[in-house]
């Protein structure tokens, strides 16, 4: 790390000219961390860099240039800002450069984010997802980049990659996870609201309820929010990196190929995928878990619930997952033989057999809709299903996790550096119109404050708060939720630090309706 006073060591990064051809102030002792290529893990000499920035930013201010009025914020000193916001790139797996302009360019390490940060040659962009923008390059070369997606009903897995030929290198994991069982539950509740106030109130009133015309294509709120987030989160990837392409799984499940396994004239089911869609089906209906005994982080197998050898069908609706000992105990007896001791167990079966997965439907016609509003944004989409993801990750040895199927998405043979870890979006919110709270019967039971700005500060900022003394003291950095009375709370990782003043915060990026989470990645243990 360069301090002030000291001469520049060999491989250094030096100021270049403006449009000058070079890489990002890469010597050729350091061209192997080119931006292109990029290295998750960092060299010693970059986490003595990251451990110096630690005390550095003990002690000092950190400040940035808010917006609004009436938010008075006292300006730090640049070089503890430079060195607090290259700090924060330290735990990502890769952080998105832009040039002069704002156009993307290839994305580069946190190391040598940390470098051009220190050397004041670039500045932050936002932390979530971590990009950066350089003062002194217009333009540069690319390379392909594919942006693969896997939706699904409650989370949806983002996946960027470097594509050379049939390879993918990972560059960036992302988890979207979606809220639209909290706006079925509000719908619902405001329903109901409306519902006895027409009662009560409105008796006279004629009904309306088949009066309201719906457009075509229209979708429920909650499934709505799914195709409209991450529309959001890729079009927000689109203008950090130079993505070539799309890649998302569009179908989960092969219907036909589940409904009737012995069809004929689809080659995939006769080749290596043959048994995939249906095991994947099975495996989301039953929970990965047994049928019979509940046994999970076993080894499954499929199990006729009307045996074969007694005039069973291979439909899936008659099929179940059971661990080795309970499919060994059953055979060929009857299921109401089986379970003649447990009557509940029997009842729930029968049931889960027959129903079809729980948002099935939803999830389809939302992969529908996020396929034409995908073709929006101009670049071409590649479609694959489940079944082909399962087989890539199985056969590629990848572990399982909405990112990484994700980057299993399509037509790939070999994936690289994908232990990276993964930005965890959860979709919040911005808030609520309502100021009242009501109990469970829908009487108030206290109000909220008319203003949502406090001193500058809204509930969901990103802040950085440095307490010089007491019992709170140290450097507290998380998602701030305002009081009138100035004194905030600050959620982190550790939990919720109380009693924060709002002298001591400092916004680092104003809320945007979603929390951030970096989360690495842990590999299995033997």
């Amino acid at each position: 790390m360069l301090t002030r006073g000291s001469k520049a060591r060999a491989g250094s990064p030096t100021r270049r000219k403006v449009g000058e051809p070079c890489s990002v102030g890469i010597s050729a002792k350091d061209s192997r961390h080119h931006a292109s290529s990029v290295v998750p893990s960092e060299s010693p000499r970059s986490r003595q860099a990251g451990s110096s920035t630690k005390r550095a930013v003990a002690s000092g201010r950190i400040s940035t240039s808010p917006r609004g009025a009436g938010r008075s914020v006292k300006p730090a000193p640049s070089r503890v800002e430079a060195q607090a916001e290259a700090q924060l790139a330290s735990g990502n797996a890769c952080v998105f450069v832009l040039d002069k302009a704002g156009r993307p360019l290839m994305p580069t390490t946190p190391a040598r984010a940390r470098i051009l940060l220190q050397s004041k040659r670039a500045v932050v962009v936002r932390f979530h997802p971590f990009a950066i923008r350089l003062k002194d390059r217009i333009g540069g070369g690319v390379q392909p980049m594919l942006l693969a997606l896997d939706p699904g009903s409650k989370a949806t897995g983002l996946a960027l990659a470097r594509v050379v030929g049939s390879t993918r290198f990972a560059l960036w994991l992302g988890e979207l996870i979606h809220r639209g069982a909290t706006i079925r539950k509000h719908l619902e509740q405001r329903s109901a609201f409306r519902r006895r106030r027409r009662s009560a109130n409105l008796r006279y009133r004629a009904p309306r309820f088949n009066n309201r015309a719906r457009s075509e294509g229209w979708l429920a709120p909650s499934l709505q929010h799914r195709v409209d987030t991450t529309l959001s989160l890729v079009r927000r990837l689109q203008a950090l990196a130079p993505i070539g392409e799309i890649a998302m799984e569009l179908v989960r499940f092969d219907l036909q190929a589940i409904e009737n396994p012995e069809i004929s004239g689809v080659e995939y089911q006769q080749g290596t995928l043959q048994g995939y869609e249906v095991r994947e089906y099975l495996l989301e209906k039953w929970g990965r878990a047994c049928a019979y005994c509940n046994a999970e982080e076993v080894p499954l197998q499929v199990e006729h619930i009307h045996a074969k050898g007694n005039g069973g069908s291979n439909r899936v609706s008659n099929l179940s997952l059971a661990c080795r000992p309970c499919n060994e105990a059953k055979g060929t007896r009857d299921i109401r033989e089986f379970l003649a001791h447990a009557p509940e167990r029997l009842n729930r079966i029968l049931a889960q057999a027959k129903a079809p997965l729980k948002d099935a439907a939803a999830v389809n016609s939302t992969r529908w809709a996020l396929f034409r509003a995908l073709l929006g944004t101009g670049l071409p989409v590649r479609t694959a299903s489940g079944g082909v993801t399962k087989w890539n990750r199985t056969r590629l040895a990848v572990p399982k996790t909405h990112a990484l199927d994700a980057l299993c998405v399509g037509t790939v043979d070999a994936i690289l550096g994908w232990s990276l870890p993964t930005l965890v979006v959860k979709a919040t919110g911005r808030g609520s119109y309502k100021r009242t709270r009501v109990t469970a019967f829908g009487f108030p039971r206290g109000y909220l404050m008319r203003q949502k700005a406090v001193h500058g500060f809204r509930t969901g900022d990103l802040v950085r708060a440095i307490v010089p003394k007491g019992k709170k003291a140290g450097v507290h950095v998380g998602r701030v939720a305002v009081r009138v009375t100035g004194i905030f709370d600050i959620q982190n990782h550790s939990g919720v630090v109380q009693g924060i003043g709002y002298r001591s915060c400092r916004v680092l990026m104003h809320g945007d309706g979603y929390a951030y989470d970096l989360q690495h990645f842990c590999p299995p243990s033997p």
